[in-house]
């Protein structure tokens, strides 16, 4: 074990408090129809390119966000975001209207679980009262930047990944502000049947960062396979310094290893002892059907986490329907030059622990 191998403990366990989410037409007709804050029917959100349809959702999934609290921007210390397009410029150009310092992110399709890691150490400390974690993905944007273009027509691997259409935004405050919200959310309730969109049970209690792990994988077809070691090194790295095993917890849900990752992870993890057993679930595989939407090794890109966290992770939280979740963030660190040189695919996961209170 290595003198770098710590958990961060936020002893003010940082809240979050409410969720923006927006999809993509596969996504909202997927195996979870239906749970998202709206969706597009032709998944161009009313803008010309692909590019910029990835802005709009960031900038609508904020927006939903703040507007679930009855804030404005106003409220907001910090916002972290970022993306898969080069530079993160969907989040660079998404967020324009937002008077909110801007701190851009990149960590693949991890990088909602690294913008709450990032949310929580600055909540927790007190250098703001609440900070946003946005981050966002495009298919049509995606293959186009790792691939080919979709108009192209290429055939996919079976060990391919759907890149999920999508924006979630999270908004996550110190704990003594939930005081103030309280009677908001009290007025909201009773003025209303459905349940509150607001969340007042779901707290961050730990986090483990990643470390940048490649074993050789250079297929950007199989981000599963690249990105397994890296989940299997965070969760055994979280198991051994915590004294804790997979059946303390209700929930163990990486981000989007799909199918080839999900499998390969729990090899992994047993062949050092570890078993994960019923309690370990993937955000790639819940997000579609894959036999009826032909999704392959099922879901991938930011907003994979993102929507499946946001819109039905984190309400069955906030229900006590699950107490104590890890959540791990993966992510496959490549760009559009190491993937047209043939580099072996480094990749990223990040570990977040969420608990009812």
């Amino acid at each position: 074990m290595s003198k770098n191998d710590m958990i961060f403990k936020f002893e003010n366990k940082p809240a979050i408090y409410s969720v923006g989410t927006v999809a993509g037409k596969k996504e909202w007709e997927g195996a979870l129809p239906g749970i998202y804050d709206c969706h597009c029917d032709d998944d161009t959100f009313g803008m010309p390119t692909w590019e910029q349809s990835e802005s709009e959702m960031q900038r609508l999934a904020l927006n939903h966000a703040l507007a679930k609290l009855a804030w404005d921007d106003g409220k907001l210390g910090l916002l972290f975001a970022g993306d898969l397009i080069n530079q993160c410029t969907s989040s660079g150009y998404g967020l324009l209207d937002f008077d909110v310092p801007f701190l851009g992110l990149f960590g693949a399709c991890s990088t909602l679980a690294e913008g709450i890691i990032m949310t929580a150490f600055t909540v927790n400390a007190g250098y703001v009262n609440a900070a946003a974690a946005v981050t966002s993905s495009h298919n049509c944007s995606a293959e186009r930047q790792f691939r080919f273009p979709v108009e192209y027509g290429g055939q996919r691997t079976p060990t391919s990944q759907w890149t999920v259409t999508g924006a979630g935004a999270f908004i996550v405050g110190r704990r003594s502000l939930l005081d103030i919200e309280e009677k908001l959310i009290e007025a909201k309730n009773a003025s209303q049947s459905q349940p509150s969109p607001l969340f007042t049970h779901v707290r961050i209690a730990e986090a483990m960062p990643g470390r940048s792990i490649e074993c050789g994988m250079n297929d950007a077809n199989n981000m599963g396979a690249a990105m397994a070691p890296a989940a299997g090194d965070t969760l055994l790295r979280y198991f051994t310094v915590s004294g804790t095993k997979p059946s303390d917890y209700d929930l163990i849900i990486t981000g989007d290893l799909g199918y080839e990752g999900h499998r390969l992870t729990g090899e992994l993890l047993a062949q050092k002892g570890i078993h994960l057993g019923n309690n370990f679930a993937d955000c790639g595989l819940l997000i579609y059907d894959r036999e009826r939407q032909d999704m392959h090794a099922g879901g991938s890109g930011c907003a994979c986490s993102a929507l499946v966290m946001g819109a039905y992770i984190l309400p069955k939280i906030e229900r006590g329907e699950l107490r104590n979740v890890l959540f791990i963030g993966t992510g496959a660190l490549m760009s559009q030059m190491s993937v047209q040189q043939g580099l072996p695919i480094p990749a990223i996961a990040h570990l977040v622990r969420l608990i009812y209170e």
